[in-house]
Parts: C-alpha cells; sequence; structure tokens
C-alpha cells in the first residue's frame, strides 16, 4: 500500500493521546483557532486555487468556498469544543456484583477515526478538533477539488501540534488520488472507524466496499410539511429560511409538503422565494395555484425525479396531499432520514409527526437549518448519522468514543 507508512505513523502516534490531559487539548485547540484567524490570508489564498478549477454553478461550490467569516466561524468552533469536557475517562455505569468485584463502564477513544469527504475544507478542521478533543488521531482523505485547502489546513495544524511538542502524526492527509480512498477503505488494523461525508454516491461506495466499521452520515432529503392548521406568518418564514440560508448543506429544504385545504396560502408562502430566483417543481394542483403568482421562468411541472432528490441548489419541489396519513407516506417513501419539519398549530398532529417519522432529528415549527453548524450546542460536528447504531443524528464528542469495562477485584476466582 501506498499509505502503509502513514497509517502505521498514526496507529503508533493514537496510542499516546491518553497521555494527554484535558487542559493541554483545549490549550493546543485554542492556538490553533487563533492560528487559523492568524493565517486567513494564506488559507484562502490556497481556497482560490480549488475555486478557480471549479464551476460556480456546481452545488459542490459554495461547500468549497471559504470566506474570512467562514474561516472566524471555524475558530469559533474549535474554540467551543476546546471548552467543552473530554468524555473520555467518563465512568458511564458502576456497580459492585455479587461476588465484591467492583465493575465500572468507562468511555475510551475509538482509537484511529477515517473521513472520506470531498469539496469541504472546513471539514478537515472540524474532524481534526473533534477527535483530538475525544482523544482519536484522524487519518484524512479530502477529494481533489479542495487539495490546496485541504494541505494548507493541514499545515497549520501540524505546525500548532509541533510548535506544542505533540506528534505530528496524531493527523494524516492522504493524497487526494482514488488510491488513497481505496487503501483507506481497506486499512483493517490501522483505522477503528470511518464515516463518508458528501455525496450519497459516495456514501454508498464507502458503505458497499470498506471492510473497516463505517458511519452513513447520509445526504440530506429534506422536507417540511405544512399542515392544515398551520400558522402562515410561521411557515412563510420556516420555509424561506430552509430553503435560502445555505443551499449547499444538507439541511437545506428539498420538498414543500403542504394540506390541500392551505393551497389559497402557496403563493403568499412561495413569494419571499422569487427574490432567491427558487425554482419550483409543483405539482398539478400546486402548479395551479402559482401560475400567474410566480415567475414563468421559475415555474415547472414536477416528475418522479422531483421527489426524493437532493437539490443542493436553489430549486425545491411542492407536493399536495389531502390530509396528514398522505404526508406521511410522502415523507416514508423519498425521505433519507435526515432532518424533517412539519408546521402546525394542532398539537395531536404535532405528536403523531414525532412519533411516526423515522429521521435523525425531527422539528414542529421551526427552519431545518439547525441540525448542523455546532446548532445542537455540540461544539461542531464530524457529520449528521443518518443511521441507528450507535450514533444518530449531529455526531461530536461522544459519539467518537466507545466503552470498555474494568473490574477490579481482591483475589476473586470464579468457580469450576
Amino acid at each position: 500500500m501506498k499509505c502503509q507508512k502513514q497509517f502505521e505513523d498514526v496507529r503508533e502516534s493514537a496510542r499516546y493521546l491518553v497521555r494527554l490531559s484535558s487542559e493541554k487539548i483545549s490549550d493546543v485547540l485554542l492556538k490553533l483557532a487563533d492560528e487559523a484567524e492568524a493565517n486567513a490570508s494564506f488559507i484562502l489564498e490556497e481556497n482560490k486555487k480549488d475555486l478557480d478549477r471549479m464551476d460556480p454553478e456546481n452545488p459542490k461550490y459554495d461547500r468549497l468556498k471559504l470566506t474570512t467569516k467562514r474561516i472566524e466561524d471555524i475558530a469559533g468552533d474549535i474554540r467551543n469544543v476546546a471548552s467543552l469536557p473530554c468524555p473520555v475517562g467518563e465512568i458511564m455505569e458502576k456497580r459492585t456484583l455479587n461476588n465484591g468485584l467492583e465493575l465500572k463502564k468507562v468511555r475510551v477513544a475509538m482509537g484511529v477515526v477515517g473521513v472520506i469527504y470531498e469539496a469541504r475544507p472546513n471539514v478537515t478542521f472540524d474532524v481534526f478538533a473533534l477527535c483530538f478533543r475525544s482523544g482519536n488521531a484522524c487519518v484524512l482523505k479530502g477529494g481533489s477539488d479542495a487539495e490546496f485547502s485541504n494541505k494548507a489546513i493541514a499545515g497549520i495544524i501540524k505546525k500548532v501540534l509541533k510548535s506544542t511538542n505533540i506528534d505530528e502524526n496524531i493527523i494524516q492527509l492522504l493524497p487526494p488520488d482514488r488510491y488513497a480512498a481505496d487503501e483507506l477503505m481497506h486499512a483493517n488494523g490501522y483505522v477503528d472507524l470511518l464515516i463518508p461525508r458528501g455525496s450519497q454516491s459516495l456514501i454508498n461506495s464507502v458503505r458497499e466496499q470498506s471492510s473497516i466499521p463505517v458511519i452513513e452520515t447520509g445526504a440530506g432529503i429534506v422536507h417540511t410539511y405544512f399542515d392544515k392548521s398551520a400558522d402562515l406568518e410561521k411557515g412563510k418564514n420556516i420555509v424561506f429560511n430552509a430553503k435560502t440560508r445555505r443551499v449547499s448543506v444538507c439541511n437545506a429544504l428539498d420538498c414543500l409538503i403542504i394540506h390541500a385545504g392551505r393551497l389559497n396560502d402557496l403563493p403568499e408562502i412561495m413569494a419571499p422565494l422569487i427574490d432567491k430566483e427558487v425554482e419550483i417543481f409543483a405539482d398539478e394542483p400546486a402548479y395551479a395555484k402559482l401560475k400567474g403568482n410566480y415567475p414563468d421562468n421559475l415555474l415547472k411541472i414536477a416528475d418522479e425525479s422531483s421527489y426524493g432528490t437532493e437539490f443542493l441548489a436553489m430549486k425545491m419541489s411542492v407536493k399536495t396531499v389531502n390530509d396528514f396519513d398522505e404526508a406521511l407516506n410522502h415523507i416514508y417513501k423519498y425521505s433519507s432520514k435526515h432532518s424533517e419539519a412539519i408546521i402546525a398549530e394542532d398539537e395531536q398532529v404535532i405528536e403523531r409527526f414525532f412519533n411516526e417519522v423515522d429521521a435523525s432529528s425531527l422539528y414542529s415549527n421551526a427552519s431545518t437549518a439547525f441540525t448542523d453548524g455546532a446548532q445542537f450546542g455540540l461544539g461542531a460536528e464530524i457529520g449528521i448519522s443518518t443511521q441507528k447504531l450507535h450514533a444518530r443524528g449531529p455526531m461530536a464528542l461522544k459519539e467518537l468514543t466507545s466503552y470498555k469495562w474494568i473490574l477490579v477485584g481482591s483475589g476473586q476466582v470464579r468457580p469450576a
């Protein structure tokens, strides 16, 4: 394997992370946040090299793009992570067995965490900060789209580690070539957990090919249901924010489901989207109601491909339903189990929505924009898990740990 030495180095370095104090880890992260801001010009220069190679119309462009404000936000997330308690060493369970053995269940780091990701250079900072705070080393395989950005960021991280007398090998940035991803997916004995971040095709490929345990951070096919009991003003603001705040992120709204009894309100709900030039794919009842109330060049009849699609662009579908059960069926059929929302004043409908919709994050009367970006008070996320084993929803420090059992005896032996 071409990456063999990097795998060996990161595995060896991970052994010693447990010796670092929580205070030391916090100090390093705070210094990293300062260095990120101090080197913003350099990061942006390298990021521009990546941006110059990508079509601005590509949905990945916004994810790839860094700005001074985004770097400041990243630094803020790193400081948040530094302020959070390290989960390693937490006693999750403790009791004395009948034979006198003292039993403890203690939280421990995963060890070495691998991440394969596409055009998201912020992930390089986020993954390192979360892994380091939770006692893990990390192996990163970014895409070729973000090659210059990732190299710049990894270089800054290694510089900070070196200046604080910590082994630089606790972070490894693999080459952006395909072979590196293939080797990482089969780095058994070196990498304990693999997390793909990116398109559904990337996630599917990693899940199908990896011989290392994988946590899926699935694509976000996001719905918001506007119920018969919904408040119009709330709905208008929520739909606008969920769709237009940042279209390239996984929690952006893809499909508005509206109760047929509220179709008369649809033009007003959609009106704020006109200035953002949001393209609407509406079913026949919604299309008829929007015709003449929404720009013709932005209004199209929906087909089957309009649903179950993560647009990652100023595009959105509209589905009309005759009752709540029909809305639930539509979500069941097309949801990626990421984030789903309901706008309603009927508490019984909201309760059914929470009980019956299967997704990692459910909202009532709020925008789905909160699912990522450190909005859950977790500091930052390494991804949004859409599976059910080990972790679900935003994955942060605790989700990067496992546990071990510790038994303390006084000479006990088990009878034959």
